[in-house]
């Protein structure tokens, strides 16, 4: 009997340990808000029983259902309590062609702080004021400004007078007293910093929403190179545009697809340069047909495919394996890791390169994320963002138009 005992007691700790570790595994696989589609009765994520408490209107003033939800192992054992959102499911048409972008700042962001050579050797009134890189300069002597000529003609002009700056830093606004010195070899007042007004670049569009003639694409936001500042948005637009070449990348060197702009015509507006990349109000330049929109939780690590442009503008499926999910990232652009597959692709690029951001990465039907990053040491490996994360962006921005 002593025996039995001992047995049962052996088994009954091994069970609990594995049940522990099944609800410990499903906790993580699961995201802490779930979109449905559909108010049944039951649901079941990540091999779990989805238990919904009453459902009610949501209470930020929009007319989307919401309830509490229990993620139960087998019914009983609890995993984890999860926000539970209704939705209709989105349906889009994924993109994957090449677009010209063309961004104008909202102020003038501060890109580098350099000396200025004078008689008395070198100075810098930026960095004596406090400037930082990635500071946005709005207005200067209470003149707004929106291009790099501005402040140069008012800098010029004030004879080694204060200038005083109105600058946000981490969202926050503050003033600074520059006061420009001669510059001894150009013979003009300098403020020791480096500001632009503006970026250009190729990305690849994400997906396209006829209902409400908009567009996302990049996956990621668009970053001054050398402050690492996302560019504030004045105003913007998209162009059409082609691949021409590509570099092929390699360990330690990431490639890039060489693009060039085939029109200057615009074909849409940019609406907002967020860190999950950029959206807007576009024409029915980009077609293609439409699929529904992955939920994050119905994303799964296994086999999938990107759709994008390595030649011209039309663009390809190919072959990747999602290896790795993080439903709940606290950066949004890394949630998934993927990792290129297709031979084809392999051969041409190496893998993921610059000007693939954005790639619609397509999974059983679905569209269910975006290419965002590529791993510098291995460029057949990358980040990808959800593209539910991108959808409800999408629809936030919409709202505030």
């Amino acid at each position: 009997m002593r025996k039995f005992f001992r047995s049962l007691t052996c088994f009954l700790s091994a069970a609990s340990i594995l049940t522990l570790s099944i609800c410990t595994a499903a906790a993580y696989n699961t995201p802490d808000n779930i979109m449905l589609s559909t108010k049944n009765g039951s649901e079941s994520i990540s091999g779990c029983n989805l238990v919904i408490g009453d459902i009610k209107t949501s209470e930020n003033g929009s007319d989307q259902l919401t309830a509490a939800g229990s993620l139960r192992l087998f019914g009983i054992f609890p995993v984890k309590d999860v926000n539970v959102h209704y939705t209709e499911r989105p349906v889009v048409t994924p993109g994957g062609q090449p677009f010209g972008i063309r961004l104008y700042t909202g102020g003038l962001i501060v890109s580098r702080i350099s000396g200025v050579p004078c008689e008395n050797g070198s100075k810098n009134p930026a960095e004596a004021a406090g400037i930082k890189c990635g500071d946005i300069i709005t207005h200067a002597k209470n003149q707004e400004l929106k291009t790099n000529e501005q402040l140069m003609n008012i800098c010029e002009k004030s004879e080694g007078e204060p200038i005083f700056l109105r600058c946000i830093r981490d969202g926050k606004y503050f003033t600074a007293s520059v006061t420009p010195v001669l510059d001894k070899d150009l013979h003009v007042y300098r403020l020791g910093m480096w500001v632009k007004d503006s970026c250009a670049g190729i990305g690849t569009i994400t997906f396209t929403d006829d209902k409400t003639k908009s567009f996302a694409g990049l996956g990621h936001g668009l970053y001054d190179g050398e402050s690492g500042s996302l560019m504030p948005l004045y105003k913007g637009d998209i162009v059409p545009a082609n691949i021409v070449s590509t570099d092929r990348g390699a360990g330690g060197s990431p490639g890039s697809l060489c693009g060039v702009f085939t029109s200057g015509e615009p074909i849409g507006t940019i609406s907002s340069n967020s860190d999950c990349g950029i959206y807007g109000l576009c024409s029915d330049y980009f077609s293609g047909e439409k699929i529904e929109i992955a939920f994050r939780h119905e994303v799964k690590r296994g086999k999938a495919q990107i759709l994008s442009t390595t030649e011209g503008s039309a663009p390809e499926y190919y072959n990747i394996e999602i290896e790795d999910i993080t439903y709940n990232s606290s950066d949004p652009t890394k949630s998934i890791v993927i990792k290129i597959t297709d031979p084809k692709l392999l051969k041409k690029t190496g893998g993921i390169v610059r000007g693939m951001s954005g790639s619609p990465i397509i999974q059983n039907g679905r569209l269910a994320g975006a290419v965002t990053h590529v791993f510098v040491n291995d460029p057949s490996r990358g980040y990808a963002v959800f593209a539910e994360t991108m959808s409800e962006q999408n629809k936030e921005i919409l709202m505030k138009q």
